[in-house]
């Protein structure tokens, strides 16, 4: 973060100091929201949670360096008072990149976010410092905290925009308003909350209504809902896809035999062959929307084409690959879920499969819960494990409860599985199951929204042998 005073910031945010013997002293270091993170110079920023309460730790905070407590209350120890510590963030965010100057760039989507802004971060990490949020940090906190990341080097800001509800990108966009806003599809994520891919399509384009007219809206021309969002902006428009309209497109798209996307990449400057280290077609679109990004800000193609090209992922548990030396390979994408994603990724497993049977390999889904579908949920858990059947996954293994059996059901319909697709309690179950079965070759796709908390199952399968590759790139 820039220098600011105890008194500047009080100031920004509306506060009241308390117990601030020097109001000149200045924060140097980050805001955090954990008191574990405190650095010297840092703000920490108190928050009550179903749990715990920040504001119980601030002592600790400060007698590790904090220069002083954002909070609700007075805590006995140097803070600034506010009403609302989630506005006072924002406003202090928004303080610091208007002082800055750095490009910001966001980005919305139903699916690929944290990937495609995976990928913009190392593209213009390239032209200069990048600030980019760690993980998904995509809301009214979260994004004011990477925002608050940036420094007097930074040069582009990369953002993520998530939402439950109508409105709340618009507020994150002008907590911190973007000059390039991205958007990547619209599809069924939280559309429980939603009440439909209409209400969705609304939510993600307030992030084109909020650029200026000197701004450019990167839009997807393979979704007519997101290509309607040009009608939206007074922006410049830039489409990205596999259409013949988009300007950056994607042509000769294939994946080598370990499931990786290769293609030619064209640019309205010029072409360039890409073959990625990431794993699944899905990443072709993430890739063409920040090659996008990358051309408006002047990347030669050439120098776009073999960014893209050496990319990895930089966020946890995101077709995190890892080979085990018993030539079990471990697929952990078992961060979130959703229809798409969850498509996306049983087709990578089908690409990597088709390697993994020429050495005798199986594959197997193992699968749980999709969350916040809300009318949805059942008709998209059967057509989940039906789209397995079909890629001709090799064994479906269904974790968890009432969603998870629908998982399996779909499968069993599909096809004459039998024994081929099985439900089970739990991840313990799965994990049982899964030692006893595994051979070497197998390739193990772990995939369900958070909640199922499938992750834990992946690292449980990785640990049963020591890692021989980790198959994060970059991102190690």
């Amino acid at each position: 973060m820039i220098t600011l005073s105890l008194t500047e910031i009080a100031a920004v945010v509306g506060g009241q100091p308390y117990d601030i013997p020097d109001p000149d002293l200045t924060v140097t270091g980050p805001v955090v929201i954990d008191s574990r993170a405190v650095v010297p110079g840092a703000l920490f920023a108190a928050f009550a949670g179903a749990t715990t309460d920040g504001h119980d730790y601030a002592a600790r905070a400060v007698a590790d360096g904090a220069r002083a407590v954002l909070a609700t209350r007075p805590v006995g120890v140097p803070a600034i008072v506010v009403p609302d510590v989630t506005a006072a963030l924002g406003a202090l965010a928004r303080h610091v990149v208007e002082r800055l100057g750095a490009t910001t760039v966001a980005l919305t989507g139903s699916v690929g976010k944290t990937g495609t802004k995976d990928l913009i971060a190392q593209l213009l990490a390239r032209k200069g410092p990048t600030v980019y949020p760690e993980g998904n940090l995509n809301n009214e906190i979260g994004l004011p905290l990477t925002a608050l990341r940036a420094d007097p080097t930074t040069e582009h800001l990369v953002l993520e925009m998530g939402a439950r509800y109508v409105g709340d990108i618009r507020y994150l966009a002008e907590l911190v308003p973007p000059r390039i806003s991205v958007v990547l599809n619209v599809g069924t994520a939280h559309i429980g909350e939603f009440g439909g891919r209409e209400k969705i399509a609304e939510a993600k384009g307030e992030i084109v209504e909020a650029l200026p007219a000197d701004g450019v809206a990167v839009l997807n021309a393979d979704d007519p809902l997101v290509r309607a969002m040009a009608d939206r902006t007074r922006a410049r428009v830039v489409y990205f896809g596999e259409s013949p309209k988009a300007a950056v497109r994607a042509e000769n798209v294939r994946l080598t035999r370990q499931g990786r996307p290769a293609f030619t990449l064209h640019t309205p400057t010029g072409c360039g062959e890409v073959t990625m280290r990431l794993y699944g077609e899905h990443h072709v679109s993430n890739a063409l929307a920040a090659a996008a990004v990358a051309h408006e800000l002047g990347m030669p193609v050439s120098e776009i084409a073999g960014a893209l090209s050496e990319a990895g992922t930089l966020s946890r548990w995101r077709m995190e690959v890892t080979e085990r030396p018993d030539g079990v390979t471990i697929v952990n994408d078992a961060y979130n879920a959703n229809p798409e994603s969850m498509r996306a990724a049983l087709r990578a497993l089908a690409a990597m499969g088709q390697d993994a049977q020429s050495r005798g390999g199986r594959t197997w889904a193992v699968l749980g819960l999709m969350a916040e579908l809300g009318d949805e949920a059942l008709a998209e858990h059967d057509a989940v494990g039906r789209l397995a059947v079909r890629l001709n996954v090799s064994k479906l293994v269904a974790v968890g409860g009432r969603e998870a059996s629908w998982l399996q059901l779909g499968a069993y319909n599909e096809g004459s599985w039998g024994e081929e697709s099985v439900h089970v309690s739990d991840a313990q179950a799965a994990a049982d199951l899964l030692r006893s079965e595994l051979r070497p070759g197998d390739v193990v796709l772990v995939k369900a929204s958070r909640s199922a908390g499938l992750e834990r199952l992946a690292q449980t399968l990785i640990d049963d042998a020591a890692v021989a590759v980790d198959g994060r790139g970059a991102g190690r």
